[in-house]
């Protein structure tokens, strides 16, 4: 039992990307969708990172995950400009496998039973450009221009925190629809991941348990050239 203990937490397993490619909301056409699997590296960290959702989508409309702030400005450059935008974010699926809550008993010779925490997930906001149709080039995010003529006054700091804010909030509201949806998947890698492990370790019988959170924390981060 020591050894396996010592095994599991000494050796974690970093596993694999899966880049996917949303369907585009509503009648926009639907996107390629590309699952990768791959061991990165070894790492003894305390955390297992099962599972990584790489989205991309391109949107011509707003809707209410955007907000009233959000939908004023963007509604008026996707439509008064004819721009489009790409929204792009990632989501990383992990256990704190130094939870109280991460507990491995023994049921008899080489057979084991492991409770998992609840899964933690980290939300990043990659990147947000606009698409310039008439143009068709590619323009980065809040270009000064694009916001000429529309706001009295200029563009203040606040004016952009409070943008920023609705990117988050359409990006907390997207993550929680897809942890919803690919729970079962999520779980599936981690079980496969510390399978593979527990069977270098000598053990031979191995029973999962999972718990989940009713609701879901999530906190969004977004990049520098974002934020900046």
């Amino acid at each position: 039992m020591n050894g396996f203990l010592i095994g599991m937490a000494a050796t974690l397993v970093l596993v694999g990307a899966v880049w996917i490619w949303l369907k585009a909301k509503k009648s926009k056409p639907a996107k390629e969708i590309r699952v990768f699997s791959s061991i990165q590296q070894l790492k003894a960290i305390g955390q297992l990172s099962v599972y990584k959702v790489l989205t991309k989508e391109i949107v011509t409309e707003t809707d209410h995950t955007w907000g009233e702030f959000g939908n004023r400005y963007l509604g008026w450059v996707l439509s008064g400009k004819k721009m489009a935008m790409i929204f792009e974010f990632e989501i990383d699926f992990r256990y704190n496998l130094q939870s109280p809550l991460f507990e491995i008993k023994e049921r008899g010779e080489d057979s084991y039973s492991v409770t998992m925490p609840p899964c933690d997930y980290e939300v990043h906001i990659r990147d947000i450009r606009f698409y310039d149709e008439q143009g068709t080039k590619l323009l980065p995010w809040l270009l000064p221009d694009l916001l000429n003529g529309f706001i009295s006054g200029g563009f203040s700091e606040e004016d952009k925190n409070k943008l920023v804010d609705a990117a988050k909030g359409h990006a907390q509201k997207q993550a929680l629809e897809l942890i919803n949806n690919i729970q079962s998947e999520v779980q599936k890698s981690a079980k496969t991941t510390l399978e593979s492990i527990s069977r270098a370790f000598g053990a031979t019988d191995i029973e999962f348990n999972f718990s989940t959170k009713s609701a879901p924390e999530i906190e969004v981060a977004v990049s520098e050239k974002i934020a900046s």
